[in-house]
């Protein structure tokens, strides 16, 4: 499949709107026989208070039919995904569960988008969130502890806005800490678990704004990283901030956490010094755009190439626990299940 424009993440258009989105367990004898016998001492004169703390401290799990440990955790490469969120709701990313041990399907789960404007006035980049994302920020209850309460890390994908300001055109490491410290202070308002960072859309030249440097990208990760030193940064592996991975003996590898390949339905690692094959995601999958064959076909490959990222795109409140449950049982080696009732509309 050639690598075309249609593959990315859609377009902002002027408006900041996306032009489109596109069984419980079994008991195990063994847990009654603890029980038994905990009830049998008990009421016996002649046990002791050892033997009680002994039978109480008896494992009240045991491996289940799928050959798992109950709340073990998850194997395989981390499963990545990013929300429109202008249409679907965050919430669906914590509806589907490994069945052997109950962990999330999904690792990561990111709202896009918030956008890196212009302020023509003040001469610099800002922050923008436009009222889908500003709702979900705003009603974290709702969109984002849900999923953090069950183990899913859920991040802001930044993106650029047709205003000619853009990760790699900042012209000072002053005028990239201002932008850092924006992004932090959304991290530490709203209890995200980090920033996405994907350099589609600025139109770098326009309101008379530079073109991309070779120092910009580097120094906003570094101030970035300074502010929020235990969050993920990860990285759309696309842009002309991408294409300029060094400067000053510093690197993206030096602060970024995750990579993956921005062109969905193909399989392209992202290559950054420092950056190990843990790290990345070769696999990109648009949700039920790709097909179910190709996308497993790319998993497939991640697994035998001991990759450790899969990158998901547009997630919405379809059924799709069959196309999950295809591909979580070649990268996890177990069955996908989607909650009853847990799939919603935004509205």
């Amino acid at each position: 499949m050639p690598l075309s424009k249609t593959l990315v993440h859609p377009g902002y258009n002027k408006t900041h709107l996306p032009a489109r989105s596109n069984d419980h367990a079994k008991k195990h004898s063994a847990g009654w026989l603890s029980l038994a016998a905990l009830a049998l001492c008990m009421l016996g004169s002649a046990c002791s208070r050892e033997k009680q703390q002994e039978v109480q401290q008896l494992p009240d799990t045991q491996p289940n039919e799928n050959g798992n440990q109950p709340n073990a955790a998850k194997t395989g490469p981390k499963n990545v995904v990013y929300i429109e969120v202008n249409n679907n709701h965050m919430a669906n990313a914590g509806c589907y569960t490994m069945k052997g041990n109950g962990q999330p399907f999904f690792d990561i789960a990111i709202i896009f988008a918030a956008n890196i404007n212009y302020d023509t006035q003040a001469k610099k980049a800002v922050l923008y969130n436009n009222p889908n994302v500003t709702n979900v920020l705003n009603n974290k209850a709702t969109f984002i502890k849900p999923l953090q309460d069950k183990g899913i890390k859920v991040l802001l994908s930044i993106l650029g806005n047709h205003q000619g300001a853009g990760f790699a055109n900042f012209t000072s490491r002053a005028a990239a800490k201002a932008f850092a410290q924006q992004l932090s202070s959304t991290v530490t308002t709203y209890g995200l678990d980090g920033i996405d960072f994907d350099d589609e859309y600025a139109e770098y030249g326009k309101n008379g704004l530079p073109q991309p440097n070779d120092s910009s990208f580097v120094f906003l990760l570094d101030e970035l990283r300074k502010l929020i030193p235990t969050k993920l940064i990860t990285l759309y592996n696309i842009g002309p901030a991408a294409a300029r991975p060094s400067y000053g003996g510093k690197k993206i590898g030096d602060f970024v956490n995750y990579a993956w390949n921005p062109y969905y339905g193909t399989y392209a690692a992202p290559n950054f010094a420092g950056m190990t094959k843990s790290q990345l995601g070769p696999a990109a999958i648009w949700i039920n755009h790709t097909t179910v064959t190709t996308a497993k076909s790319l998993v497939t490959r991640t697994m035998n190439d001991s990759y450790g990222v899969v990158l998901y795109y547009d997630l919405n409140q379809t059924n799709n626990q069959s196309y999950f449950n295809t591909l979580g049982l070649v990268t996890q080696k177990d069955s996908v299940r989607l909650s009853s009732g847990c799939l919603r509309a935004l509205n």
